[in-house]
């Protein structure tokens, strides 16, 4: 059990057991929550305290039971209150098994229907993992864009960049979670084209009404990631003697698109601002490959491979 799962979190797992297991006692209650049985039985005091009637029976066969007279209140969340929960729980990554995570898939099946699809969309389109310059977006505002990306209505944004706003209408195809960065992903109809914006600068959202149908074949945590790849200063065109099935097992698709030239070869584009990154992130691919450009990623790659000789000659 992680040890970072809070008092709260954990007296909560303790209710849950019981009433899973009448009967549990406080050496098993230990054992599931990885903590002491005299801490367990501190979780229990604090459930009785909250008038939670957690019976004891003594003997071999004692253990700890939910007596009559328990009725838990029904949850009730407005949809930015949802959003908010599932927003707490993606600021960090957690594995399958995580408490927290198990807890959020049930509150996400008793949530009305329309709710629980617009956060469980949020869950499922996210990839994880720490980004230090990622900022939380306003939840209201992240609630309004995925219910209007559920209901595929079209939305006019409020949108700040510079320090200054303007309005843009939107088919709100998606929302993304990315490494923390939270993202909409969707058609712009004031720029005439596919749009990644981000969801911590949109500062107002008004519903149109209108009605958009999102691509067939959307794939959108795909979309967001061959996006960010492009647009960078330095562009990046590389041949791969592989086959686009074995080159995607190298290649992040955060690291640009590719498409397949016949059975045997694959196309990478991409742009970077750092080219000697990009250089090193090319040494992953386990076949022979040639850049055909920019001239920047040219002479990084270049410049690293007579690092790593100079290194072998030491």
């Amino acid at each position: 059990m992680a040890h970072d799962v809070s008092p709260t979190a954990r007296t909560l797992m303790v209710l849950e057991l019981i009433q899973n297991s009448p009967g549990i006692t406080a050496e098993h209650l230990g054992e599931k929550l990885g903590v002491s049985e005299r801490a367990a039985r501190r979780y229990v005091a604090i459930l009785r305290e909250a008038d939670i009637p957690i019976e004891s029976v003594r003997g071999p066969y004692g253990g700890y039971r939910v007596g009559r007279g328990l009725r838990l209140a029904p949850l009730m969340f407005s949809t930015t209150e949802a959003l908010g929960l599932v927003m707490a729980v993606l600021e960090g990554p957690r594995g399958a098994a995580d408490p927290v995570e198990s807890a959020l898939g049930k509150i996400i099946r008793v949530l009305p229907e329309r709710m629980a699809r617009s956060t469980d969309a949020i869950r499922k389109v996210s990839a994880r993992g720490p980004d230090p310059g990622a900022r939380t977006p306003d939840p209201e505002i992240t609630a309004q864009l995925v219910s209007y990306s559920t209901a595929c209505r079209r939305v006019r944004i409020q949108y700040r960049r510079h320090h200054e706003e303007f309005p843009m209408e939107v088919d709100p195809w998606a929302v993304v979670v990315r490494r923390g960065r939270w993202y909409l992903l969707g058609w712009s109809h004031t720029k005439d084209a596919q749009r990644v914006l981000r969801v911590d600068k949109v500062t107002r959202v008004e519903v149109l009404d209108l009605d958009f149908t999102p691509p067939a074949d959307l794939d959108p945590l795909a979309a967001v990631e061959e996006h960010l790849a492009m647009g960078w200063r330095y562009p990046i065109e590389v041949v791969i003697d592989a086959s686009l099935e074995d080159a995607s097992w190298w290649i992040a698709r955060s690291m640009g698109r590719m498409e397949a030239i016949d059975a045997t070869h694959t196309r990478l584009l991409a742009s970077t601002d750092e080219p000697d990154w990009y250089a090193a992130q090319l040494t992953a691919i386990r076949s022979t490959y040639h850049i055909l450009g920019s001239p920047e990623i040219i002479a990084a790659s270049k410049a690293l491979g007579q690092r790593l000789l100079e290194a072998t000659e030491a």
